[in-house]
């Protein structure tokens, strides 16, 4: 979060209004907070608020802690309270990361931090249904958007159906990059999610704590029957939130207006 200093909040309270007076602050933070501030800039401490306004201290948390719910502000114990970023939704599709961010207006970059070859051993051999110590392709990567980090990603193939591919330097885009020299395309995928930590080494990349909560997710792409990519990426949970698309089984797809 940013070290720069508060931003004043301007606003009063309204003594001849319908509203309570924790409504009335929360309006005005979340105006604050949402068009004022930087996503990531500190607001003013409670205490501060406090005396601006001329309320209860519990007048104060109580507005800031319905913000927080609503994902307009985010507190972090001991630091202050900081106006969030807005949460990207992460849709589970079989596309690549550069696609989704473009299709939400983000300009996608990335910073390769390994691309080499490794014997899968373990539990990537079984993830991967390879025998122990079969040699595959890790790409290692920690993904941005509009310059601000929001991922780290670790794909593995299987070297034998990429040929060649440690003799370029790592692509840009990777499914895009397996479509035109292999014509691998992804056909369907499993994706397993779960809550993590991140560690010391993870946090340092993605610009958080250790043990700031991520989103974590295990996906199996196949090509036909065959894995080709086995991936693990670790999503700042402050950035994302998941959606995910649910229909009965038996129904049909309303169509399109």
């Amino acid at each position: 979060m940013s070290h720069r200093p508060p931003v004043p909040v301007t606003g009063t309270l309204d003594a001849s209004s319908s509203l309570k007076k924790h409504e009335q602050v929360k309006q005005i933070l979340r105006h604050h907070a949402t068009t004022v501030c930087d996503p990531g800039r500190a607001i003013p401490s409670e205490r501060e608020l406090t005396e601006q306004f001329g309320v209860a201290r519990m007048t104060v948390r109580n507005a800031i802690d319905a913000l927080v719910d609503d994902g307009v502000l985010e507190r972090i114990v001991g630091v202050g309270t900081f106006a969030a970023f807005p949460k990207v939704d992460l849709q589970v599709k079989l596309t690549s990361y550069s696609e989704e961010m473009v299709r939400r207006g983000m300009v996608p970059t990335g910073r390769v931090l390994r691309f080499d070859e490794v014997p899968a051993t373990g539990q990537l051999a079984r993830e991967m249904e390879l025998d122990d110590g079969t040699p595959v392709v890790r790409l290692r990567r920690l993904l941005l958007a509009d310059g601000l980090p929001m991922n780290l990603d670790e794909n593995y193939l299987p070297l034998h159906r990429v040929p060649g591919f440690l003799d370029d330097p790592a692509p840009r885009q990777l499914y895009a990059s397996l479509n035109e020299r292999y014509g691998l395309v992804m056909q369907w995928g499993e994706d397993q999610v779960e809550a993590t930590a991140a560690t010391h080494h993870d946090a340092k990349h993605l610009g958080v704590d250790a043990g700031t909560p991520l989103l974590k997710i295990q996906r199996h792409a196949y090509v036909k029957r065959e894995l080709v990519d086995y991936s693990v990426s670790l999503y700042r949970a402050d950035r994302y939130k998941l959606f995910v698309p649910l229909q009965r089984p038996g129904t049909r797809q309303p169509r399109s207006l």
